[in-house]
């Protein structure tokens, strides 16, 4: 029978909206922080003014931060430059502090101070009578002749990693004062101009000061009145002026692991009676201790003043004071000045400064002042204390060193959640975990600097999970050493909604007009939300899509707005014809596009049958098994207007929340449509399949179960045989019966007969011939995936059969064996399409049948596929 002398009348009912889908809205001002949050953003780059310092609305200056930041957060100032001057002055608490973060790394660095002309010219950073806050990474630029850091009166305070370059600061290019107390200062680079400057100044009253791990260019330390300060495993390169200066009372100071050169060209110096390494005054010798230092003698200068004396070689110094005893008077083979902008030196391996540390020193840190682990030269001998292999100065020597990274699903909870881990490798033996290791999910614009070797994230979508992976073993100092991409797939879970309609170009819905779609031409729809749920955490949606009144042969695609038209279909229709069909769209900006590609006009129906996200059920694929035949046994068809109850129970387990089934009408005595729905539910106003007197049409249904029924309505006056395929269901992921999400892909064409692609057959550009059967394999998401790979267990295809020569049915299944079941019903010369989720065999592979005494072409379009959950 030709179609076209089918569609004289297109039943399509229309109903309301339910309120599940939300009305586009003006875009508002982000919601305050939530309360307990744990990280404030700031992003001078790019930030939200007014904003309140999350990702999406960060706080534009460090100082919006730190007049909200609250006890336990964490404020992340992303790589840029700061022109301003920070005032801290909120405390945070003993075991939750305030920190001021620079997240410097592959994006870039955080400068503060006068990073553009006519910026700050005073102190850049004051921390003025807190406690429990930490300042870490941030470079700091001041023009004026003050200190570019400042702590006053304040307790529990820790300064790591700050880099001052160039200060002219008579005071030091960082300054702690006014009785503050626990104040740490640890791997940061301190350089004061001109000579005599300190880099840091420990002023009289502050007591309990720990200085480790840091590095002083062209300036030294200079500790005055502070008792019980700790100097260890510091690197000093003075310009011919005292290295560490421990004056007044600084009773109880310990001085040790450090690395002390007085000229940073290792040459004489023209007054060597300035450039003592080490100078402790006779009302600070009480109670202090100095033990492990390396002095370069290179300078002239003496390498001790101690009380009263001045000790030009060590031997004197021990016999004098009996301190010393471990001490080294060699050159200490400082090497070349790496990273301009967060500047260190190196250390040769062969350094007598190697493996010869003290490693229970006072404030000894588990890492130097890169982020590296202490490690073990195996060349060397190891004259330490502990495991004997801690070095001295700032900076341990490394022996070479690579890194290996994954990016895995997490099982359990959301079906979203990876986590990514990087392994910083060292070619010698270590005593602890070091690198930094940046991470940047795709689809995020920051990078997530840390040590942490795993790192958790949670997509928004299904899809390709992919991450940038860095390591780096200087800091992000300089490039880093190594550099990755990882990726795996995370699958979506599927939620059942009433069926809603969404667009109607003939009512108004979903388009402000009701006009048909041009020739050529495309209708857009918004969803900006389904059940709550935003559009940005909705990876796809399910519509039942209806064509009706087509002036002219052609077909519908539907796809995400963003992406190209392609060459898929949907539907294929004939003049004046109303054809429905199952689609599974991706979700990709909350915008889906349906492009008519006939040269006439068409009216386009969409209603939602549900979407898939976060939460939801898990799919379970089955061989395709018939459940229903009203022309088996006696063969009595469902009456006008009736009901007929779709009894899975058996063919599917009782925890099943909906069925994947295949819906066939055959041999209507009048025009209808037929509905499917959850058993005892009322009936709903919507349509699965529209047909016409003597049509054969199916059409995919997922419908939501009842204790593994449903029921089916006959919406015509006239009888009609129905026939249902069960292809798969839909459960809790809790019931453990069924395990598979979804990954959207496509629209992507992956077989057509009527060229050279996809299906595996000995002869290609040929219909298929009556009887046969070919395998094509779906495609999916394989790049740069290494460890985690799932491969798909079943496809979302669209299948559509074109040009052929006898009516007949084709077949679309795992491979093996010959199907009973139909996946499309096609007369002669007709194009006929319908949705299939199809169970896969080995290798990703479907199959299809051709059930039919002639030839015809076969497509396939791939819409997505199912993966296992981890």
């Amino acid at each position: 029978m030709d179609i076209r002398a089918w569609a004289r009348l297109g039943v399509v009912p229309l109903i309301g909206a339910m309120g599940l889908v939300a009305p586009a809205t003006t875009a508002a001002v982000a919601a305050p922080a939530p309360a307990g949050i744990r990280d404030l953003y700031v992003n001078s780059k790019n930030c939200t003014p007014g904003g309140y310092g999350t990702v999406d609305a960060p706080f534009c200056t460090i100082s919006d931060a730190a007049a909200l930041a609250e006890p336990g957060q964490t404020v992340l100032v992303q790589p840029g430059d700061y022109p301003e001057a920070v005032t801290i002055t909120r405390s945070g608490e003993v075991g939750a502090p305030i920190t001021f973060r620079a997240v410097n790394g592959p994006g870039g660095i955080v400068a503060v101070g006068n990073t553009t002309v006519g910026a700050v010219t005073g102190v850049v950073f004051t921390l003025d009578n807190v406690h429990d806050v930490g300042v870490e990474g941030f470079r700091l630029l001041s023009t004026a002749d003050q200190s570019a850091l400042v702590v006053n009166g304040s307790q529990r305070v820790t300064l790591d990693g700050v880099v001052v370059q160039g200060v002219r600061a008579t005071f030091g290019a960082v300054r702690v004062t006014g009785q503050s107390g626990g104040v740490t200062v640890s791997r940061s680079y301190l350089s004061s101009a001109p000579a005599g400057y300190p880099g840091l100044a420990i002023d009289a009253g502050v007591v309990g000061a720990v200085v480790t791990g840091n590095e002083f260019s062209l300036s030294g330390l200079r500790v005055t009145d502070a008792p019980g300060t700790v100097v260890t495993n510091n690197t000093l390169l003075t310009n011919c002026a005292v290295g560490i200066e421990v004056t007044a009372a600084s009773t109880g100071v310990s001085v040790r692991n450090n690395i002390v050169r007085t000229n940073p060209f290792r040459q004489a110096c023209a007054t060597p009676a300035n450039a003592t390494a080490i100078s402790v005054s006779a009302g600070s010798v009480p109670g202090t201790f100095a033990d492990y230092n390396l002095i370069d003698p290179i300078t002239g200068g003496a390498l001790y003043a101690w009380g009263d004396g001045r000790y030009q070689d060590l031997p004197a110094f021990r016999q004098a004071t009996g301190q010393g005893g471990h001490d080294l008077a060699v050159d200490p083979m400082i090497g070349s000045y790496k990273g301009s902008l967060r500047p260190w030196h190196t250390i040769d391996p062969s350094s007598p400064a190697v493996d010869s540390g003290d490693a229970s020193a006072r404030g000894v840190t588990g890492t130097d002042m890169l982020g590296n682990p202490r490690t073990d030269n195996p060349a060397i001998a190891n004259t330490g204390t502990g495991g004997g292999y801690h070095d001295r100065g700032a900076v341990e020597a490394q022996g070479g060193s690579e890194g290996r990274s994954t990016i895995r699903r997490k099982p359990g909870g959301n079906p979203f959640a990876v986590t990514a881990s990087a392994t910083p490798q060292y070619a010698w033996p270590v005593g602890g975990e070091g690198g930094s290791i940046a991470y940047q999910f795709e689809g995020e614009q920051l990078w997530r600097v840390t040590s942490a070797r795993t790192f958790d994230h949670t997509f928004r979508r299904a899809g390709q999970a992919c991450a940038h992976i860095r390591i780096s073993f200087t800091g992000f100092r300089l490039a880093p050493e190594f550099s990755s991409y990882r990726c795996t797939q995370v699958g979506a879970l599927y939620e059942t909604v009433h069926p809603t309609r969404l667009l109607d170009t003939r009512e108004a819905v979903g388009t402000p007009t009701t006009t048909p779609v041009p020739a050529k031409s495309e209708v857009v729809l918004d969803i900006p939300s389904i059940n709550g749920v935003a559009a940005a955490d909705i990876s796809a949606v399910v519509l039942n899509v209806t064509v009706t009144q087509p002036r002219t042969a052609g077909f519908l695609t539907v796809y995400p707005d963003g992406a190209p038209l392609s060459s898929s279909s949907n539907l294929n229709f004939v003049p004046n014809e109303t054809v429905p069909n199952l689609a599974t769209v991706p979700m990709t900006n909350g915008k889906l596009r349906f492009g008519n590609s006939s040269g006439g006009t068409v009216h386009v129906i969409a209603d939602l049958q549900g979407f898939y996200g976060s939460y939801g059920a898990a799919m379970q694929p089955l061989t395709p098994t018939r459940a229903l035949d009203t022309r088996a046994g006696v063969g009595t068809p469902m009456a006008a207007n009736g009901y007929l109850r779709l009894d899975l129970t058996g063919k599917v387990p009782a925890e099943a929340k909906a069925a994947i089934v295949n819906v066939t009408v055959t041999a209507p005595t009048t025009s209808g449509v037929l509905t499917l729905y959850p058993d005892t539910w009322p009936t709903p106003m919507a349509s699965n399949l529209n047909f016409v007197a003597g049509q054969t049409i199916p059409n995919l249904v997922i419908v939501p179960l009842v204790a593994g029924k449903a029921m089916i309505r006959n919406a015509s006056s006239g009888t009609v045989h129905v026939v249902a395929d069960l292809a798969g269901y839909f459960a809790a992921p809790s019931y453990g019966v069924a395990d598979q999400t979804y990954v959207p892909y496509g629209p992507d064409r992956i077989a057509d007969s009527r060229s050279f692609s996809g299906w595996d057959r000995s002869f290609y550009n040929e219909p298929f011939h009556a009887g046969e059967k070919a395998t094509a394999r779906v495609r999916y998401y394989g790049a740069y995936c290494e460890d985690d790979c799932p491969t798909p267990s079943a496809a979302v295809v669209n299948v559509t059969v074109t040009d052929p020569t006898t009516a007949g049915v084709l077949a679309v299944y795992p491979p093996g064996g010959t199907p009973t079941t139909s996946s499309v019903n096609f007369v002669a010369r007709e194009t006929a399409s319908n949705l299939a989720v199809v169970k896969l065999g080995a290798e990703g592979r479907m199959a299809a049948y051709n059930n039919s005494s002639g030839s015809t072409h076969v497509i396939v379009d791939q819409s997505g596929y199912f993966i296992a959950a981890p």
